[in-house]
């Protein structure tokens, strides 16, 4: 395991996996679409040694390959995580014997904590002021409201009882001392400003840039509110993590990091933050939100400034994704115990779109399955969350989409909850961090043998049917703004007898069914980053003891609508700059340009 970033560098250029780039490239734009198309063609880790206008060197696209988090990560993790949930899963508590055959595994677990030292290498130098014009941060989309630390590991402690959180939340330059801090109100390091606003009282922020690469994968985690994402980092690397004493700031530093930005978040003080291209793959827009205070900048003396960059999925951040999801797989069945695998979609932005396998041993335990799911964490951010207890790869979404749709009956099984809190980087409600939620089912026997082609007459403003797979029928229809009545024709079009639509459990419409369905990657990009269940899914519908029923086939509108945010795509002036200069990167070739508008990955 990599106790530092540049031990992990160091690895990745003895493997071949590294390509230094030494002529002068810029951070604004430049910078993220060589990162874009490199991540697209499957390609090497990058370090640029010459950002223009920045003090330090930039490494980006460390994670971008299953082989890079494996090599970042090691399956020790996920052994060890499987190993004590068998040992405490156990039907009777283990004798002697069996502790002593597991005591390899009990060693571990007497490692995980912390060492505390005097001095580490990331207090070698002291910067006050700070000087954050000198860090090489990306400007990664031409509409972003400036440049951005987008590997920051925020750390912050409760005011009143000094539990720690450790989350990534981006941080926006504004000048050579303050930041725009986008602390979301669901998250742990939000909860703490808010109990210190309520005080009256500055919130103390620590934010890390580098370190192990078992800091940034915890502080993506999405573990329980209470449970310290430090402790995860330091079973990620198998040994206690080391910090030190803070020369800046009442936070102990974790010693081998690159980066230390000593400050404070201020009550009351609020300043325009964004836009930003999210990982949704469409910009969030301009907010509010608190302003970071940077007192003092520690750092090692030759230091190397990581950053990613997010956008259309799948990016460098479905990666670490998957890789937490399978490390805490194991974890999901002791908290939800009806709970038999759980899977989120990178493609969608994760919230966006997640599916369980239940256990069915009573009458709608799927319920409270989804119920527990959407309860839990940040899986409560889950915006549509499909259950069945079909014996399915989660991972494998055709193969689970099938499973559901051949048992899915919409008069019991569809459930839609409206006024909701909701992720705060989702626009497709109608406020931001407002929305609803949705729930469908597909448990017992198979009901149905599913459709697999489409043959009949299209109602107006509709063309270009594809079966995307079993049960769902993608459609090619008219703009939103021009007939946003559309939807309700097509149900009532469906509801005729041998109309060939009827056969269909789910009818999808979009504005380019090709472009839709060109792989599964780009269909749940598509079809649900781009609805609100409440608003986006229509069908026949009626009222039996006071429950909304639906007849199918139901209808999710994933067209885009006027109000939601811009598509990421690079700009012509980059996109050119880029090909002229693509043989000065690589003077020695050997890296392929790929297609920056990826939503094709996986």
């Amino acid at each position: 395991m990599h106790a530092d970033l540049q031990s992990f560098v160091a690895t990745l250029r003895q493997s071949g996996d590294l390509v230094e780039i030494e002529t002068p490239c810029d951070p604004v734009l430049e910078i993220p679409e060589i990162h874009r198309r490199v991540i697209a063609a499957g390609g090497p880790a990058l370090l640029f040694r010459s950002p223009k206008g920045a003090a330090f060197p930039l490494v980006t696209n460390l994670f971008g390959t299953q082989a890079r988090v494996a090599q970042a990560f090691g399956k020790r993790p996920q052994d060890f995580v499987r190993r004590a949930v068998d040992l405490a899963t156990g039907s009777e508590l283990p004798g002697l014997g069996t502790l002593w055959k597991n005591r390899d595994l009990l060693a571990q677990g007497a490692k995980l904590g912390f060492k505390q030292r005097k001095r580490g290498l990331v207090t070698e130098v002291v910067d006050d002021p700070p000087g954050l014009d000198r860090l090489p941060m990306l400007h990664c989309w031409k509409d972003d409201g400036g440049a951005f630390i987008t590997l920051p590991l925020v750390y912050t402690e409760h005011p009143e009882h000094g539990g720690h959180n450790l989350g990534m939340y981006r941080i926006q330059r504004y000048d050579d001392r303050t930041a725009g801090m986008h602390i979301q109100i669901h998250r742990g390091g939000g909860n703490h400003h808010a109990v210190a606003e309520a005080q009256g009282e500055a919130l103390p922020v620590t934010v890390f840039v580098g370190g192990p690469p078992a800091l940034i994968l915890s502080a993506i985690a999405p573990l329980p509110e209470n449970v310290p994402e430090l402790l995860l980092a330091s079973l990620l690397l198998g040994g206690k993590l080391p910090r030190c004493d803070n020369p800046a700031g009442p936070h102990p530093l974790v010693a081998t990091a690159e980066f230390a930005l000593v400050g404070e978040v201020p009550p009351h003080e609020r300043r325009p933050e964004g836009p930003f291209g999210d990982h949704y793959g469409y910009y969030s827009l301009q907010h509010d939100y608190p302003v970071f205070h940077v007192k003092a900048l520690c750092r090692r003396k030759n230091p190397l400034f990581p950053a990613t960059v997010v956008g259309k999925p799948r990016q460098e951040d479905a990666w670490l994704g998957d890789y937490l999801q399978d490390l805490l797989s194991p974890l999901f069945p002791v908290v939800m115990p009806s709970v038999k695998q759980l899977w989120t979609y990178g493609e969608t932005g994760y919230h966006s779109l997640g599916a369980v396998v239940t256990a069915e041993r009573y009458h709608r335990e799927a319920m409270v399955t989804a119920f527990r799911v959407l309860g839990e964490g940040q899986l409560s951010l889950t915006k549509f969350l499909l259950v069945t207890n079909a014996p399915v790869d989660l991972a494998d979404f055709v193969a689970t989409f099938e499973a559901l749709l051949a048992r899915f009956q919409p008069e019991t099984d569809l459930y839609v909850f409206s006024n909701l809190s909701m992720d705060t980087l989702d626009y497709a409600g109608p406020e931001v961090n407002k929305g609803s939620k949705g729930v469908m089912l597909g448990v017992g026997d198979p009901v149905r043998e599913l459709t697999r082609a489409f043959k009949g007459e299209l109602p107006q403003g509709l063309s270009e049917p594809v079966v995307f797979c079993g049960g769902c029928l993608v459609l090619q229809a008219s703009a939103y703004a021009d007939d946003p009545a559309l939807p309700n024709r097509v149900v009532e079009a469906a509801a005729v007898d041998g109309s060939g639509l009827a056969g269909f459990q789910l009818i999808v419409l979009v504005d380019d069914s090709a472009l839709a369905t060109r792989t599964t990657a780009r269909f749940l990009w598509t079809a649900f980053t781009r609805f609100e269940p409440a608003a986006d899914l229509h069908a026949r519908t009626r009222v039996h003891r006071h429950h909304l029923v639906h007849e199918g086939p139901i209808v999710l509108d994933a067209r885009m609508k006027p109000s939601y945010p811009e598509e990421l795509f690079c700009d012509p002036e980059t996109a050119a700059t880029v090909d002229r200069r693509w043989s000065e990167y690589f003077p020695q070739g050997g890296v392929e340009m790929g297609d920056s508008d990826v939503a094709d990955l996986g």
